[in-house]
């Protein structure tokens, strides 16, 4: 099982070139062993504000594309429940504030599984086992 971050979703879903090789690796191997990736519901609202403030662009409505993504095997939105909101205000040593990065470094904690992602503040966060 692993815990993928939000630009993951949006770079595996839309086949994009700046998914790393490692990453893209690592997320086709979970899926044809049949395990979980697990996606923080955080995301979800994260690329509603992206599309909303026109940083993003899918191919088609956020609804479709969220149900084709759900509908892949081995998919599963993680919700943000009291105990991942408190954990995320708790994380150990040095953070940053970004919410929606604290809630979805709480669940890979939360799940002790690794978190892909290219975010150079988390990868340095020795607090998180991260992939890239």
């Amino acid at each position: 099982m692993i815990v993928i971050d939000t630009h993951i979703l949006v770079w595996w879903a839309n086949d994009d070139k700046a998914l790393s090789p490692s990453a893209r690796k690592t997320l086709n191997k979970e899926l044809a062993e049949d395990e979980q990736i697990i996606i923080s519901s955080i995301s979800v609202w994260e690329i509603s504000m992206l599309i909303n403030k026109g940083r993003l662009v899918l191919n088609t409505d956020l609804e479709r594309w969220l149900d084709n993504v759900a509908g892949i095997d081995g998919i599963r939105f993680w919700p943000i429940d009291n105990e991942i909101a408190m954990k995320s205000t708790q994380l150990p040593g040095e953070f940053h504030k970004d919410p929606a990065d604290r809630m979805i470094v709480a669940t890979a904690r939360e799940l002790a599984c690794p978190l892909v992602t290219a975010d150079e503040k988390i990868i340095d966060y020795k607090h998180v086992e991260t992939i890239w």
